[in-house]
């Protein structure tokens, strides 16, 4: 038997679908783009003494920590249950995807202060401390962001550059995606700083951030590149709830979550004033909360918050939102096989432990 048949019985031995086996190949050669694009600018930039390499390198090292490729799994999904053949557009439109993903978490972990992503410390933390164990001249905060800032622009340039070329629909799409992913994260800064308990800015921040950027932009970027506009507007509804409820379990991992299982830091968010619906809701209801979050008093928060009524209005709202989600796929025009395998999708993203 052929290796390649041999894999497909093997999977389906696993109770895959044939929707899944071939979003799978084609995640597989997203992974291969992103290794073959990364190592050619890894050359293009690397000189004898190391020097201008740096951005690319960290990019690279991000890239290859891990990550659970989510968007480049919905903007292919979309695009293969909208009926689009395998392809080399697609591909570079999904690891353009992951790679402005990338330059997010990078600037994103300079806003948080945040020393570790995937495992590692992040960009900024780690050049920060190769300029303080050189003793160079100057500030190694200042350095290590200042590197990181770098590589998240080289990260944002490289997925504009992988998505050029593609058509007016697409790169309207591809620019609100981006837009949006700004403005959510300008409102998330701002929120931590007035430290203001409001629960519905705290749902417009998760539906920018995630429910638009991490499901239904990409999702429509997908139908799009399959020249399917009309499934790109019926996916609007099921990504937005979606996004929203991915969104909330994220902001409930770090909150109760393992570090262990889920691979990063927890508690972060309490220890730095973020806006999310679970403190805004507790703010809410127990003025006490707001001096402990002043306070940085993560771990106590956790005590107090864990088991409460506020933790399962959150957990309630997921509940609503995936069932949102779900019903919304009713009306679009899709194959039952994809029906189930977005309904199958929505589960997994709400529910999880990481």
């Amino acid at each position: 038997m052929p290796a390649s048949a041999g894999g497909t019985a093997s999977a389906r031995a696993h109770g895959d679908t044939p929707a899944r086996e071939e979003l799978r190949a084609m995640l597989e050669e997203v992974e291969g783009c992103l290794r073959a694009f990364l190592a050619r600018e890894r050359f293009r930039w690397s000189r004898p003494d190391g020097r201008g390499a740096e951005p690319a390198l960290a990019v690279s090292e991000l890239v290859d920590a891990g990550g659970k490729r989510l968007r480049p799994r919905f903007l292919l999904s979309g695009y293969l249950a909208a009926g689009g053949e395998a392809g080399d557009v697609p591909v570079r439109a999904a690891t353009a995807l992951e790679l402005l993903h990338v330059a997010a978490l990078v600037h994103d972990d300079v806003m948080d202060d945040a020393d570790r992503r995937r495992g590692r410390p992040t960009v900024h933390a780690r050049h920060a401390g190769i300029h303080r164990d050189m003793g160079w001249f100057g500030e190694p905060r200042r350095y290590g962001e200042a590197m990181a800032i770098l590589a998240g622009n080289l990260a944002w340039a490289y997925a504009d550059h992988l998505m050029a070329g593609t058509s007016r629909a697409v790169a309207g799409e591809w620019f609100d995606l981006k837009a949006e992913l700004i403005a959510g994260q300008a409102m998330d800064v701002t929120g931590a700083a007035e430290l203001t308990p409001d629960p519905e800015l705290a749902r417009h921040i998760a539906l920018l951030k995630s429910g638009r950027y991490t499901v239904h932009r990409p999702l429509a970027l997908g139908a799009l590149l399959a020249g399917r506009a009309d499934l790109a507007a019926a996916f609007q509804p099921y990504g937005e709830a979606l996004g929203e409820a991915f969104q909330l379990r994220d902001d409930l991992i770090d909150a109760f979550g393992d570090g262990v299982v889920s691979g990063k830091p927890v508690r972060q968010d309490f220890g730095r004033g973020k806006m999310t619906l679970l403190l805004a809701l507790a703010m809410r209801s127990d003025g006490r909360i707001r001096g402990l979050v002043e306070r940085g008093e993560a771990e106590l928060l956790h005590e107090r918050l864990s088991g409460t009524a506020v933790h399962a209005r959150v957990e309630a709202r997921i509940d609503r939102l995936v069932e949102r989600a779900c019903d919304s796929l009713d009306g679009a025009d899709l194959t039952p096989e994809w029906r189930r395998e977005l309904i199958a999708t929505a589960s997994s993203a709400a529910y999880r432990e990481r």
